[in-house]
């Protein structure tokens, strides 16, 4: 090989995901690896999937195919959850070098150095890695924000879910091993960090710290302005952690927390751990504490055992909630899921239909959010944008913003008028009043 390779990354899934690929991208960078420009043609392409769905398979051995159809003389390598539930499956499509599963940084490392060694990427399908280690992770890749893996696995076992078999057990770093992360992610420019895991809230397990002690630490961590929790159940949401989000240095007016169902008997069904009334009670809690924070929640439609009368008793509850937006998934049947045997089955159809009329309830809820703020200033961390596109950016409670100043405000937190809302009903249009 006489000149350095290039590679080319894409993620699917989750926050955790981006943070893991940002490594791995960082990593082959270490070894002398080029991060391909859209305009040239890679050596490698570093695919990190998701399985949450069957969709979601589904897009990954699409993408796969038509990269092998675009790049035929490149290796691609694949990582993540998809790779980890069915390696064979996905060693079987044609272009693929290497199937890591999840865990995987250091097997894609030593895949990569023993391939430009040898001076080729001839492919390989070991087996899948342990999933009983965690190595923390702080990137940003050629994003603005940092993601910051604290925690992996997870031991809930919903009837619906594969995670656990993809990801394995609840484990997480220590506290000094995360803030560690958010120094060094300091110490290179970073102002933000998303705080990312399978199961945040569960940070700590089996140990006498937990998530809350986590989030009081990172908040001393000079250089950082902003954190942002990602995803967290709203039984492990407990008041004290609300309470610290209020009156913290640095985290932000910001929650996102799964659902899934609005109503009892499905919730039971899913073997979720709580009920509407402590959901209600959560969301309650945080608007008395943080009055403009922005609540997003994820909500599964046409699950086993959702009877229309339960769907209709989920869509009112929903309804009734103060929140700010809805992630809207229709169910996905996953082999070897409890959920399977649960009898009564949703059409696809009839998916289709809940989707439409949870993601317009959703639309609504944003737009009717979005205009609180319109004639307020709020603090916008600016983020580079594709060439020829305005600078924009998230307000501290998660509005997304379009604004003319320059290029050069990147990564800078500004003082802006929140000016107008645009017919998407969910971008404000801002300009600066101080910087």
């Amino acid at each position: 090989m006489t000149s350095k390779p290039k590679a080319l990354y894409h993620t699917f899934g989750c926050k955790l995901n981006f943070a893991e690929t940002a490594s791995v991208e960082k990593i082959f960078r270490e070894r002398g690896v080029e991060t391909a420009t859209p305009k040239e043609t890679p050596d490698i392409v570093v695919i990190n999937s998701c399985s949450v769905t069957a969709e979601a398979d589904r897009k990954c051995r699409s993408f796969i195919r038509s990269l092998h159809r675009r790049y035929p003389e490149a290796s691609i390598l694949v990582t993540g959850c998809y790779a980890q539930l069915k390696p064979q499956e996905v060693s079987e499509l044609e272009g693929v070098a290497l199937v890591a599963g999840v865990n995987s940084k250091l097997m894609l490392a030593d895949y990569l150095d023993r391939r430009m060694a040898e001076g080729d990427f001839r492919p390989e399908v070991p087996e899948a890695k342990d999933l009983t280690e965690f190595m923390p992770s702080c990137s940003r890749g050629d994003r603005t924000r940092y993601f910051l893996k604290v925690q992996d696995g997870c031991d809930y076992w919903c009837t619906y879910c594969t995670i656990p078999k993809a990801r394995g057990r609840s484990r997480s770093g220590t506290i000094a091993q995360i803030r560690e992360q958010a120094e060094k992610a300091a110490a290179e420019g970073g102002k933000e960090i998303v705080i990312t895991g399978v199961n945040i809230g569960d940070f700590g397990h089996g140990r006498e710290d937990n998530f809350l002690d986590l989030c009081r630490e990172l908040d001393r961590v000079d250089g950082i302005e902003r954190y942002r929790i990602s995803s967290i159940e709203p039984n492990l949401l407990t008041d004290e952690l609300i309470d610290f989000v209020g009156a913290s240095r640095a985290f932000m007016p910001h929650f996102h927390i799964p659902l899934q169902c609005g109503d009892d008997e499905v919730l039971a069904l899913m073997r979720r751990r709580y009920g509407t009334e402590l959901f209600r009670n959560k969301i309650e809690r945080v608007r008395r504490v943080l009055p403009d924070a922005f609540i997003g929640v994820d909500l599964i439609v046409g699950a086993r055992g959702e009877t229309p009368g339960r769907f209709e008793s989920s869509r009112a509850f929903v309804d009734s909630l103060d929140i700010s937006h809805l992630h809207v998934f229709p169910y996905s049947e996953r082999p070897g899921t409890r959920a399977l045997q649960i009898e009564y089955a949703v059409s696809q159809e009839e998916k289709h239909r809940r989707v439409g009329i949870m993601t317009a309830m959703s639309a609504e809820k944003h737009r009717r959010f979005a205009e609180r703020f319109i004639g307020t200033v709020r603090p916008v961390l600016l983020e580079h944008s594709r060439p020829g596109l305005p600078l924009g950016g998230f307000t501290d409670n998660y509005l997304r913003v379009e604004t003319s100043l320059p290029q050069q405000f990147d990564n800078s937190i500004a003082e802006l008028s929140l000016n107008s809302l645009k017919k998407d009903g969910e971008t404000i249009i801002a300009s600066c009043i101080s910087q």
